[in-house]
């Protein structure tokens, strides 16, 4: 699998495998993940997967008493060892591991969004930036074809490429002090949810009553990286019946 390698600090490697968001590159990194958790590397504290590249955490000091007693056997004396090279050469096997396996079919996930009103603030701005009604912006956007690239931001925010280009829109010059949880937004060519409520600059179209994030469970996140979003459009009666009816 091709790769680059680039130090993070003394104890973290970051692995590339790409330089945009494309399902190549996302691809590689879920099954890269998915051989981390099955097989953990030595020393390994965690991993973080991003949209082309995945960060691998480790203890040099653990990877250090792990390389010793790996050569205990050998008599003579071991040369002095790079622990950044051999932390990549670790890598390097895995990464060739991952060429024989397969990425598994992640979930398919329905969002209800009710657009529009006090829900979607900037529905009728993404309209107008594409020449386009409100209902037609509606309409495409629901009926994309989506996946969750990766979780980052905020606890359980989903990046989540496959929009149409059709409705894409630039972050608001002035961002927001206070979206609320559950808004559904576009930025450039992605659309995303705000699991909490937190300042942003997203184009706000919509909001959802699902909860992203979840404390109480395991994992806390409703979403996951691999997930396939279809999001439904609902009324605002709709909206409220499907709080009302999760409380």
């Amino acid at each position: 699998m091709d790769a680059t390698f680039q130090p993070l600090g003394e104890h973290a490697v970051v692995v590339q495998f790409g330089t945009s968001m494309n399902l190549e590159s996302y691809e590689k990194v879920q099954r890269t993940a998915a051989l981390l958790d099955e097989s953990p590397l030595p020393a390994m504290v965690e991993y973080i997967p991003a949209f082309a590249t995945i960060t691998i955490f480790y203890n040099p000091v653990e990877l250090f008493e792990w390389h010793k007693r790996r050569h205990a056997a050998t008599e003579r004396e071991q040369p002095a060892v790079s622990l950044y090279g051999l932390y990549c050469d670790l890598i390097s096997d895995l990464l060739r591991q991952t060429e024989h396996t397969r990425e598994a079919a992640g979930r398919i996930v329905e969002v209800p969004v009710c657009y529009g009103g006090a829900f979607g603030p900037d529905l009728g701005e993404v309209a107008r930036l594409n020449q386009m009604g409100e209902q037609d912006v509606i309409e495409i956007h629901a009926s994309g074809d989506y996946l969750v690239y990766m979780i980052g931001f905020a606890p359980g925010f989903p990046y989540i490429g496959g929009m149409s280009e059709r409705i894409a829109a630039p972050r608001r010059k002035s961002p927001r002090l206070s979206i609320p949880a559950g808004s559904v937004g576009i930025a450039g060519k992605q659309t995303g949810i705000y699991p909490l409520e937190t300042p942003g600059g997203w184009q706000i179209i919509g909001r959802t009553p699902l909860r992203l994030f979840r404390p109480e469970d395991n994992p806390p996140t409703l979403l996951r990286a691999g997930d396939r979003i279809r999001f439904s459009p609902i009324s605002t009666e709709e909206y409220t019946a499907y709080q009302e009816g999760s409380r």
